[in-house]
């Protein structure tokens, strides 16, 4: 007796190779497509997830030295520049500037007195010239007499002697009128540097009377305060700390075996953990730190030991991030991105451009009114120097 086995249906085995073929197929096409893609795109692109917020953090704090009065805003809210953050008690400086206009005030007055005495150094002069005439005179009349004996010579010797006095204190009244000259001669009153220097110290009392208030010098969000009311504070004291938020970028951190076709100026694509991959930031590349991270750390490491062990070393990159995305989806300053630069244009230079001439910050919240104080130490000047 013999069996024979079944054999496999010919249209089902057919089927089953068209199968596994048609599976390959679309294993090596997306393979394929995939090395076009990593060759084309992937391979352009330089990513890392190593990358925080920056932004500028600007330190509010005294020029003078005060108490602490009021304290006009507090963590997490908005000021705008110029507005009174914190405010001094003015008792003291109150002081100060009534003690500098005592000593203005003093200044003019003593240099009136100083002007006014040199017309009568002057009269002086004359008064011992006319002395010194009459002595010389006198000698004169005297000396034909003496020939004769018509004089006794003592008396001639004591016109010669009176003629060599009034020559002397001549002499002495001529130097105290050059010593009284010399303070004033060649400058009016009110450019004397005696003058000046009061003057110069009336208006540093008067700005720093206004710097009892201490104001923002940047609009932005108060992010730490740490001035109480009733400390006492000195000029650089720390107060609090002002983020102007539309004046963020990124650091990415890429490490160093990726920064072969990094340029300046190339196009970067963002996403913050925050809003997760719902929002995308767009920037582009402003320049490469010229030193690794730990290159400019506090402590940096010390490579030349026995037990070296080579760390891949990151880069700071600087990213610049659109200010109208910004507006419309604020970042904080530390928070964590995840960076993508395309990097097809390679044109650009590694290093960032020279810095321009202008100033890239400035703020006109801290200007004072300089005119207005030499004003009222002018009107100090004038009403000293007036005649009543």
């Amino acid at each position: 007796m013999s069996t024979t086995e079944a054999p496999t249906s010919p249209p089902l085995e057919r089927k089953r190779r068209r199968a596994l073929v048609g599976i390959t197929t679309l294993f090596v096409v997306a393979g394929l497509l995939y090395a076009v893609y990593a060759a084309l795109v992937l391979s352009k692109r330089e990513t890392t997830d190593n990358a925080y917020v920056g932004g500028n953090m600007v330190t509010l704090s005294s020029q003078v030295s005060g108490n602490v009065a009021e304290i006009r805003a507090d963590e997490t809210q908005l000021v705008q520049a110029g507005a009174e953050l914190v405010k001094l008690d003015p008792v003291d400086a109150e002081v100060v500037l009534a003690q500098a206009e005592a000593r203005l005030g003093g200044a003019v007055r003593q240099l009136r007195e100083r002007y006014a005495g040199v017309p009568q150094y002057e009269a002086g002069v004359e008064l011992r010239r006319l002395d010194l005439k009459r002595a010389q005179d006198d000698l004169a009349r005297r000396q034909p007499l003496a020939a004769d004996d018509t004089l006794p010579a003592e008396e001639i010797a004591h016109a010669r002697q009176a003629v060599k006095t009034a020559q002397a204190a001549l002499d002495v009244a001529l130097r105290q009128l050059d010593a009284a000259r010399a303070g004033v001669q060649g400058v009016a009153l009110a450019q004397h540097p005696s003058v000046l220097a009061a003057r110069a110290d009336y208006v540093q009392a008067w700005l720093a009377l206004r710097r009892n208030a201490v104001v923002s010098p940047v609009s932005g969000y108060v992010g730490k305060r740490s001035v109480q009311v009733g400390s006492r504070v000195i000029p650089g004291t720390a107060l609090m700390s002002i983020v102007p938020l539309e004046q963020l970028w990124v650091e990415a951190n890429f490490k160093e075996s990726e920064l072969r076709n990094l340029r300046v100026g190339q196009p970067a694509a963002l996403e913050a953990d925050t809003y997760g991959g719902k929002v995308e930031y767009h920037g582009k590349v402003l320049g490469l730190s010229p030193g690794t991270g730990s290159a400019f750390s506090l402590l940096p490491a010390q490579n030349a030991t026995g037990n070296w062990i080579k760390v891949v070393q990151r880069v700071p990159v600087r990213i610049a991030l659109d200010p109208a995305e910004l507006r419309e989806h604020p970042l904080r300053v530390g928070l964590s991105m995840n960076v993508s630069v395309d990097t097809h244009d390679t044109g650009g230079p590694m290093l960032g451009a020279p810095a321009p001439a202008s100033a890239a910050y400035s703020t006109q919240a801290l200007s004072q009114p300089l005119q207005q104080a030499e004003q009222a130490a002018d009107a100090i000047i004038a009403k000293q120097s007036a005649r009543g």
